[in-house]
């Protein structure tokens, strides 16, 4: 008997997913996954609150960065969706119209869930090496835990892995000390 062809999953299969569910192209397959729960959108935006002004804006900071929640990124034949990503203004100056981004982001975060953890380290960060990032970092709510990540080559390098209310200077951002209490403040305790 012979396999049926399996078809790579494309652009339009994304358009074509439900608008709840996050969908994304890897390894040329339709994933989709649900929009993020509680606390893992909690996270990605006080994590948005603490970066945006000092890096963003440049306020208490440095700024120099366009930051984004949940960017579509166009990575060769991937389509992936971080929770966070930002680029270096002197590699993207201004935000189109565009519905995607092809242009890899210097820094990207991922929030792990149970969910999509899986994914996050063992797939998508490949592509995210691969394609030219940076930086990244990967942060558990549930374990209250931050890991900085640096891109070596087509490897990732861990720089530091960081818990609890550490409060913590973690490239790129090492401009401004982070307080890791404030990303879990917020959080109902865990049974």
């Amino acid at each position: 008997m012979v396999a049926p062809v399996r078809r790579c999953a494309t652009y339009a299969d994304v358009l074509a997913a439900p608008r709840h569910l996050v969908a994304e192209v890897i390894a040329g397959e339709l994933r989709l996954s649900p929009r993020p729960a509680g606390p893992h959108a909690l996270v990605a935006s006080v994590l948005g609150l603490e970066l945006g002004p000092p890096f963003h804006r440049g306020r208490g900071g440095p700024g120099g960065w366009i930051l984004l929640y949940e960017p579509e990124l166009h990575l060769g034949a991937e389509i992936v969706v971080p929770d966070l990503a930002g680029w270096r203004r002197e590699r993207l100056p201004a935000v189109t119209a565009a519905p995607y981004f092809e242009l890899a982001p210097d820094w990207l975060c991922e929030v792990l869930s149970p969910s999509t953890e899986k994914s996050d380290r063992a797939e998508k960060l490949a592509i995210y090496a691969a394609a030219g990032v940076g930086h990244a970092w990967l942060i558990n709510p549930r374990a209250r835990t931050l890991e900085v990540l640096r891109r070596q080559g087509t490897q990732w390098l861990t720089v530091g892995v960081h818990k609890d209310d550490d409060r913590v200077r973690a490239e790129p951002f090492d401009a401004i000390e982070l307080d890791l209490a404030v990303l879990w403040a917020d959080l109902a305790p865990t049974p």
